[in-house]
């Protein structure tokens, strides 16, 4: 109970500096606050059958939500900023329950446990002189912290892709698959586009909201799709530390197939759902990456404060 206690008060505190550093806008997610919604189908290729029970990944198609998102607190901050994109997905099983997968197009983050996230916000606080973030005390942060080196670095020269549907997107955690035996083994997941991938050269020219848009005319040309890759892990790759990634020599499989069709019909309730990646179905169990096991309980403390508008 204690150490429930103690996760829920870091959760707390971890949303009051994300809006001490970004800002809040009442009734937004405090992260990821401007986002469209789509209806989607998930085809499974049969590949992950013998390596899981998760009912979406070894049956029938299954019907999906999906939320194409610019990462940033505020929502008004437009597309043609350079910015981390996220890619959430719901699906609907057979049972009448869902499951989530949440990914961004960076393969890794910034911090590996909550506790350093919360100082690397510390650390983002910006210069009063400039207005911007101090370097020096980033620098700090990663010096005693050097493992958040490589997302930082990738998240400051991150492409804006030309289209929420030509970049690839990571999972960043590990999870474990379980299969019919009760055998368990570690997996990385990533959305690969049917698109070549490819990001903007200028984007001087766009609205706020260009890759809605873009996405929404496309769209009238037929469906969007993305191959779910699944990176199988091996004995010693790490399972608890989401700024490391696994060799890219390991085994992968293609575990299925979206076809994202058009815009949800109700986005407002939409706006107002969570996507969490602890969201699991039997068969997918989460992996001892303490960031991970803390963001169901920062998802639900910014989920209060947007319903109650605050």
């Amino acid at each position: 109970m204690a150490s429930e206690l103690a996760k829920s008060q870091l959760s707390v505190t971890i949303v009051d500096n994300i809006e001490h550093l970004k800002g809040t806008h009442a009734g937004y997610r405090r992260a990821h606050a401007r986002g469209v919604c789509y209806d989607a189908t998930f085809t499974p290729t049969g590949d992950a059958g013998p390596l899981t029970t998760a009912a979406h990944l070894r049956g029938e198609p299954v019907s999906a939500t999906v939320r194409f998102s610019h990462t940033d607190t505020n929502p008004h901050v437009p597309d043609g900023d350079r910015a981390v994109r996220g890619f959430a997905t719901k699906f609907h099983l057979p049972d009448g329950t869902n499951t989530d997968l949440i990914m961004v197009n960076l393969d890794r983050f910034v911090a590996s446990t909550p506790e350093s996230f919360l100082e690397l916000l510390h650390a983002a606080e910006p210069d009063p002189a400039t207005g911007a973030p101090n370097l020096d005390n980033i620098k700090a942060h990663v010096g005693a912290h050097p493992e958040a080196g490589p997302g930082l670095a990738a998240a400051a020269v991150v492409g804006i892709p030309v289209s929420y549907a030509a970049t690839t997107y990571w999972a960043i955690h590990a999870f474990f698959w379980r299969d019919a035996d009760g055998a368990a083994r570690p997996v990385k997941y990533r959305w690969e586009p049917d698109l070549d991938p490819a990001n903007a050269e200028d984007t001087s020219g766009w609205s706020a909201e260009h890759l809605a848009e873009e996405l929404a005319e496309r769209l009238k040309s037929g469906p969007v799709g993305f191959r779910l890759i699944v990176q199988l892990g091996e004995e010693g790759d790490n399972t608890d530390d989401s700024t490391q990634v696994w060799p890219a020599e390991r085994t992968e499989i293609v575990a299925g197939h979206l076809s994202i069709t058009g815009e949800a019909a109700d986005q407002e309730y939409w706006h107002n759902q969570v996507f969490d990646p602890t969201l699991l179905t039997p068969g997918i169990e989460a992996s001892d990456d303490p960031v991970l096991a803390a963001r169901s309980t920062i998802y639900a403390v910014s989920y209060d404060r947007r319903v109650h508008k605050r």
